[in-house]
């Protein structure tokens, strides 16, 4: 169990470790930042893994000369896709199945309903959005195959929303990085970054709460009449 918690955690907070598995592991540094990015968007049970604040981390050591920033934008956005894409796929052949069941082990059906409610709101869009905002990111092309949205249609903003965001963190990290204020406050950047990256849920699931309770009163108003 204990080891269970430690490879949990090391994962969790992989961001922190990359200098040092870039010292024991050399260029099979750029298969393990691509095995975090295709199993966070490409698995429904994984939407903790770090993503933002990994590719972030990645940027900055690039920006030192530890990793070659070009490799990394290569690496990172054919996972991003690959992951999305076989998510996808997951969600349009057994994503019926498992949004049946009332109670389904090691995936969170509330998260589900949050992205099938943002995909509705959003439309084709959220493919793209959703990159941008942690643990939707994870369900979205799910949700986008339960819908049975058409691939040829789906392609076009997985790939570009996986480039947006993954030039975006990547190339934060490698440009700003580098900067000796960041450097001497990493640690609360990478806070920042994911306050940041769940503001846009926050405000959604704001949003859908402000609306569930003017139905509700609405409701009540009509039955009262």
């Amino acid at each position: 169990m204990d080891i269970l918690m430690s490879f949990i955690n090391g994962l969790m907070h992989i961001d922190k470790y990359l200098a040092l598995i870039i010292q024991q592991y050399g260029v099979v540094t750029y298969v393990i930042i691509f095995l975090i990015i295709f199993i966070e968007t490409g698995l429904v049970i994984t939407p903790f893994l770090p993503g933002d604040s990994m590719l972030f981390a990645a940027g900055a050591l690039a920006g030192i000369g530890s990793m070659n920033i070009f490799t990394l934008l290569i690496v990172a956005y054919i996972a991003a896709v690959l992951g999305d894409t076989a998510n996808y796929y997951i969600g349009k052949n057994i994503g019926k199945k498992i949004f049946s069941k009332e109670k389904v082990r090691f995936i969170n059906k509330d998260y589900i309903i949050k992205a099938q409610t943002f995909y509705e709101e959003h439309g084709s869009m959220t493919i793209v959005i959703a990159r941008f905002i942690p643990i939707i990111r994870t369900f979205a092309p799910f949700v986008a195959g339960i819908g049975e949205m058409n691939y040829s249609k789906f392609i076009p903003y997985n790939m570009i929303g996986g480039g947006l965001w993954v030039s975006l963190f990547l190339g934060g990290g490698y440009f700003f990085g580098s900067l000796s204020f960041i450097k001497n406050h990493f640690s609360y950047m990478l806070i920042a970054i994911i306050i940041v990256s769940i503001l846009p849920g926050v405000i959604v699931f704001i949003k859908e709460k402000r609306k569930t309770n003017g139905d509700n009163e609405e409701g009540d108003a009509s039955t009262d009449i």
